[in-house]
């Protein structure tokens, strides 16, 4: 039996949600930075000496589209740095408490995060939070990557509830089967 046919399925739900987002839309955004970095750069800029106003705001809008897109899939593919210096010298079941302990924390820090990036891309407006060329507003941007750590609090309560039920967390792997 392997560890995808183990897992509840809103769980595989999610994974296969969180692959074809991040694949077909942060891979449409880096095809779309590509084109228009090199178009901007050595046509526009180089070649003919006239580089395209608001480019860098829309690179860099793009690149927190490809952020916001990046965070929950790399929650459950484990990508996310943790740090594991006193756990050999724990015993099991502190090691497990103390997991369950971090990602109690983890699930309100994101929770917290989240709905002040909400309340921020509500406000964005009233205090003119736009690009500094073509003033394109910040607030669709807020409230995406509210939604990217909401997400993600939601992967550290399945991570907790896998914890609960069987001790680990298993973990996506991205290996290009079944997308």
């Amino acid at each position: 039996m392997s560890e995808d046919t183990q897992l509840p399925g809103i769980i595989r739900l999610l994974d296969k949600t969180l692959t074809w987002l991040a694949l077909v839309l942060g891979g449409t955004t880096l095809i779309f930075m590509t084109v228009f970095s090199v178009w901007n750069v050595l046509i526009m800029r180089k070649a003919l000496n006239s580089p395209i106003i608001g480019a860098e705001d829309l690179l860099i809008l793009s690149l927190v589209v490809i952020v916001a897109l990046s965070i929950p899939l790399g929650a459950r593919t484990g990508a996310h740095i943790e740090i594991e210096v006193l756990e050999s010298s724990m015993s099991a079941r502190f090691a497990k408490w103390s997991l369950l302990a971090m990602k109690v924390l983890a699930f309100f820090l994101l929770a917290i995060m989240g709905w002040r990036l909400w309340h921020a891309g509500g406000t964005a407006a009233k205090f003119g939070e736009t690009t500094q060329q073509l003033l394109i507003p910040y607030g669709p941007f807020y409230y995406l990557l509210a939604i990217s750590a909401l997400i993600y609090a939601v992967v550290i309560v399945l991570d907790i509830w896998q914890i609960l039920r069987g001790g680990k967390v298993i973990t996506l792997k991205v290996d290009g089967e079944d997308l």
